[in-house]
């Protein structure tokens, strides 16, 4: 998130897409409300009527996967009715910057489309730069290859009557939530978009966002109070474990995991430290030797100095240009090139794509480490129906997870607020946390590599690991501290004092911090400060509901990113009445601002997005795998067989896995008619492993079930509460028909096309409940995240002779 949960309430226009915030999000929906009380408007643009829905002053169904079309079309109707916020698209974002004239696009494709690798040459996309190597800027707007210039003609091709026809959405209902939402491209008024899983879950997943950025970009809505782009995570600390790194591609902090291509530690920071020569740019990403010398640091201790690169070859690399994340982890299983895994927290033999391929790549393995509350898919993988535990070769080892109020620690929301949680009491039996699982574990593999060797035990015997896990201690070298007597800014630090905050961190040696984002949140003067529940606030800060004394926020307790674009040039806010930041006598007040430099009219500023190299709102993007702006293109299953947009039906980057198990429909597939999207529901959390283990949540919600329409249950002979087999290409599940007008028919490309609408949560060993609706999804994934596209596939549904795996 951009901004943080109680900023909802200064929005004068909230668009939810992509998010059921009513049922899955509640906290977020509070302060929806609460906006709306004071006039807002909110809008739902969802395939599902939901209580989200019957919340919001209207609610636009869509059929999914189509959400860049929708808002392709609203960027086109921003554009064409002038409704952008002039001076910050001018000013603020790089709508000025001059794109080289080796950019182009051409029926779906950008330039520098390989389509034997599948891949771009993204140096095509290149700004054109001047003598001194600064982007060249037309602030008028004006210049035939100025950003503006090429988005206006890249997405006039969405017009009401292609987007209609494409998302099945009436001209009428999108001129509406057009008009409305671009009302906040003024100075006074604001806009917020709040999306989850509905958005990120597809083959073209991070281009929806880029969507919302371009749109918020324009409207001027990114850094204001009630602004933002907010995505509303499936738990309370999705934010922090991506901060501290649960996915592959990354180390803490954000930065690129290191690859093969790096072998030295000068080989990393050159490649990974952005260089601008724009005087008015911060290009904060300078400062990463910083901050991944002082991650070493931490990792390695005193080992770690500056003449053997801080340990930096020591530490394992992936081989450039492979994926690892769990789709593809599961086919090399499938593939038998991994013989045995740790799985942690986590169910994939129910939350995976195609889960009967996931469940035989599971039989592969010779050993597995797991470590649950209950029971679950995957810990009882071996013994699942059809399948003889005594044929199974896995050996599975099943270690007592402590409950998350059996212990202590902090959880980052998604607001970015780190929160102290505290235990409420001890573990039961021989139950664990699993901070105290790793450090036991890994403490007992160091013991074997000091007794009796082994291939470079010098990357475990030269960690900076501790005896024992403390969750205190953790937070205390998240944060970091100085290895030495250090001077500050005037202010003499002494070895092993906390460092005050990741402007202190150097790449000298002289600082250790586990994640520079979060240095400062446990500082000498204030302590552990997610402990902090002060509601404080000066006057201009309580308009707002900024709270910055309640817990902290990274980064330096700043509560909305990149704030200094809600002032103009002097430094006076765009909207005084929610005024962010304001420059009054010499100095910022608010929030803390997302940069300390002055004004840029003092002509010592800085310009506000200051995480981007060239210090400007990206509306071009060129650093994305799958184009620089976004474009329509249809789910990789999909009900029709062309593209209203262009010839290229299909996004020309999406990653896939090709084996015997990983079928794929093809296009307008007569077998498979019907759109499949799935989703939460409020009384099971995500895959279901704990909840349906809790009776009267089970006793709520018992069993799986699909939403249809009267019309696709009258067309198919289907009655509400009839049992019935949904069929991909993939697999089958059963389920219970739902008849409901919450699923509605859609008119695409001309005829009626149906969507239909499961949960995820149930799976075999809770018997009577049915099986994962994942057995029908596709692996097939986003070219920047690898996120699976859960949220559309085509399958076909009939009526049940017998249901097995709904019976009790």
């Amino acid at each position: 998130m951009t901004n943080h949960w109680i900023d909802i309430k200064n929005a004068d226009s909230i668009l939810i897409m992509g998010s059921n915030a009513a049922e899955h999000h509640p906290i977020s929906f509070k302060w929806v409300l609460r906006a709306k009380d004071a006039g807002a408007t909110v809008m739902h643009v969802d395939p599902k009527f939901s209580r989200t829905s019957a919340r919001s002053d209207f609610h636009v169904p869509l059929r999914s996967g189509t959400d860049i079309a929708f808002l392709g079309g609203m960027i086109h109707y921003i554009l064409e009715s002038e409704s952008y916020f002039k001076e910050y698209v001018a000013e603020y974002t790089n709508a000025a910057l001059v794109v080289g004239k080796k950019f182009g696009f051409k029926d779906g494709l950008f330039t520098g489309y390989d389509p034997k690798t599948r891949l771009y040459d993204k140096s095509k996309w290149d700004f054109e730069l001047d003598k001194n190597g600064v982007p060249v800027r037309d602030v008028t707007l004006q210049h035939p290859r100025c950003v503006f210039q090429l988005m206006r003609k890249h997405y006039a091709r969405y017009s009401l009557d292609k987007v209609s026809a494409t998302t099945g959405v009436s001209k009428e209902n999108l001129q509406r939530v057009y008009e409305t939402f671009a009302a906040t491209g003024k100075p006074d008024k604001a806009g917020t978009v709040m999306y989850a899983l509905g958005w990120t879950q597809h083959t073209v997943g991070v281009q929806n966002i880029r969507s919302a950025a371009i749109i918020q970009l324009l409207l001027g809505n990114i850094g204001v109070a009630g602004g933002g782009i907010n995505a509303l995570r499936g738990e309370p600390n999705v934010q922090g474990s991506t901060d501290h790194t649960l996915l592959y591609h990354i180390i803490p902090g954000y930065m690129a995991m290191p690859h093969n291509g790096w072998q030295t530690y000068e080989e990393y920071v050159k490649a990974n430290t952005p260089v601008s020569n724009d005087p008015l740019s911060a290009n904060w990403w300078q400062h990463k030797p910083k901050y991944f010398a002082s991650l070493l640091k931490a990792w390695f201790g005193q080992n770690a100095t500056k003449d053997n690169g801080f340990c930096y070859e020591l530490l394992p690399k992936i081989e450039k240009g492979e994926d690892y994340s769990y789709m593809f982890l599961f086919d090399r299983m499938y593939r038998n090139k991994i013989r045995g895994g740790i799985i942690i927290g986590l169910n994939p033999m129910n939350s995976v794509p195609n889960t009967n391929k996931v469940r035989k790549a599971l039989d592969n393995l010779d050993w597995l480490v797991t470590a649950e509350l209950h029971h679950s898919e995957t810990t009882d993988n071996w013994r699942r129906p059809g399948v003889d535990p005594k044929k199974n070769k896995t050996e599975v080892f099943l270690l007592p997870s402590a409950h998350r109020l059996e212990k202590e620690g902090s959880v980052t929301n998604s607001g970015r607020w780190l929160l102290w949680h505290y235990q409420a009491i001890k573990p039961g039996y021989e139950a664990r946390n699993f901070g105290q699982m790793f450090v036991d574990m890994l403490n007992r593999v160091r013991d074997l590599y000091a007794k009796d060797g082994g291939v470079l035990p010098e990357a475990l015997l030269k960690l900076n690991w501790p005896q024992s896990y403390d969750a205190e201690e953790v937070c205390r070298r998240i944060n970091g501290h100085f290895t030495r007597d250090t001077e500050v800014k005037g202010k003499l630090y002494k070895k092993g004092q906390q460092v005050p905050s990741f402007t202190a961190l150097a790449d000298d040696g002289s600082t250790s911090s586990l994640n520079w984002l979060y240095a400062g949140s446990y500082t000498e003067e204030d302590g552990n400060k997610s402990k902090r529940r002060s509601a404080e606030q000066t006057p201009m800060q309580a308009k707002i509901g900024l709270y910055p004394n309640w817990s902290w926020c990274w980064p330096v307790n700043r509560r909305i990113l990149y704030n200094r674009a809600s002032v103009d040039e002097q430094g006076r806010p765009f909207n005084p009445a929610k005024a962010v930041i304001a420059w009054k006598g010499g100095k910022w007040v608010g929030d803390v601002p997302d940069g300390g430099w002055p004004p840029l009219a003092t002509g010592k500023g800085r310009n506000p997005f200051i995480m981007s190299r060239h210090g400007y709102g990206q509306i071009f993007g060129p650093g994305r795998q799958d184009g620089p702006f976004s474009e329509h293109y249809e789910p990789v299953e999909t009900p029709v067989d062309s593209n209203l947009f262009s010839g290229q039906l299909s996004s020309p980057c999406y990653k896939a896995i090709d084996s015997d198990m990983d079928q794929l429909a093809p296009p307008a597939d007569p077998r498979f008619p019907i759109v499949l999207t799935t989703y939460n529901v409020t009384e099971h959390w995500c895959g279901g492993g704990e909840t349906r283990n809790v009776p009267n949540l089970l006793e709520t919600e018992p069993q799986l079930y699909v939403e249809i329409s009267p019309e696709l249950a009258k067309e198919k002979g289907i009655n509400n509460g009839e049992g019935v087999i949904i069929e991909s290409v993939r697999g089958r599940v059963e389920a219970i028909a739902m008849v409901t007008v919450r699923m509605r028919p859609l008119k695409v490309h001309g005829r009626i096309v149906h969507e239909i609408g499961m949960p995820f949560c149930f799976g075999w060993t809770t018997p009577g409940t049915g099986d994962s609706t994942n057995r029908l999804t596709p692996s097939v994934g986003d070219p920047n995240t690898t996120i699976p596209e859960y949220k559309a596939c085509c399958v076909n549904i009939r009526k049940a002779d017998k249901l097995t795996e709904l019976a009790t």
